[in-house]
């Protein structure tokens, strides 16, 4: 699968009742829920004593995923093209240390 796959297949599940600035809102708001729910996990591995699970980190991933696409979307943007544009920045600003393959 493709990330402008994901996306086509997150958007079927979206919000289609709000306005695109107010999806994009709890877009972000929800990725930013997201990944605290990921921090969250690994806080209770790392200070009490609670493993991260692979099943939980892939759920909790998977939602920050589809806050992402949903935002993307909501942008104008395609998963594929934001993913696209942030390699070529990372290679730009690694370029010494990263390598084509």
């Amino acid at each position: 699968m493709t990330l402008d796959e994901y996306q086509e297949g997150a958007r079927r599940t979206a919000r289609h009742d709000l306005d695109p600035d107010v999806r994009l809102l709890e877009a972000a708001m929800g990725l930013a829920e997201e990944a605290g729910e990921v921090l969250a996990l690994l806080r209770r591995q790392a200070f009490h004593e609670q493993p991260a699970t692979q099943e939980r980190l892939c759920e909790e991933l998977g939602d920050a995923l589809w806050c992402l696409a949903i935002a993307a979307d909501s942008a104008g943007l395609s998963l594929g093209t934001v993913a696209r544009s942030n390699l070529d920045k990372l290679r730009n600003r690694h370029a010494g240390l990263c390598q084509s393959k």
